[in-house]
């Protein structure tokens, strides 16, 4: 009975929830991360795109370089309470990412990520919720490193075949030098 569960599940293309695979069509690919950026999310896209089978390689040996950098976190007040204490606060996590073929095709223009979290403060339990904002900075990495996933999916042979073809938006936007003056 097990058997004939897990073949229908297997034959109906289901997967567990979580990232969408990644297109073999960007193997092997490498990830650099820029020293801004935290060890804890590049740990994350890395471990995300070993769980969906990417083949991970060193820049010189990938057919495409992932590349991630200006990582900013702003911490902010966002609810005061009557004693114009912080009562909650926003984190908010951003990184850029680049991917760039060997040949320094740009695949992916450079495109900010972000996302975002609150939490109730407690002077009351510092350490609990300095605990508590250390485990969401956890999870805003791990929901980055999605993000990064998602924006890797929808890159198959076809597509990025296509974005090859597109003509280079700064060659049509510079003057021609060898035309006469009016």
């Amino acid at each position: 009975m097990t058997a004939i569960v897990m073949t229908t599940i297997a034959g109906c293309g289901f997967q567990l929830r979580g990232a969408p695979p990644v297109s073999a069509a960007l193997q092997p690919l490498a990830v650099e991360c820029a020293r801004d950026v935290p060890e804890l999310l590049c740990e994350s896209v890395r471990d995300q795109l070993e769980l969906g089978d990417v083949e991970l390689a060193e820049a010189s040996n990938a057919a495409y370089v992932m590349k991630l950098s200006d990582f900013q976190q702003d911490r902010r007040a966002s609810a005061i309470t009557v004693q114009a204490a912080a009562a909650e606060y926003t984190l908010r996590n951003s990184v850029s990412l680049e991917l760039i073929s060997t040949d320094q095709v740009p695949i992916i223009g450079d495109t900010r990520l972000s996302s975002s979290e609150s939490y109730r403060y407690d002077e009351t339990n510092v350490l609990a919720k300095q605990r508590e904002e250390e485990e969401l900075q956890t999870q805003l990495s791990n929901r980055l490193a999605q993000q990064i996933i998602f924006r890797l999916a929808p890159l198959t042979q076809a597509r990025i075949d296509t974005i090859r073809d597109q003509p280079q938006s700064d060659s049509g936007d510079q003057p021609d030098n060898d035309a006469p003056a009016p």
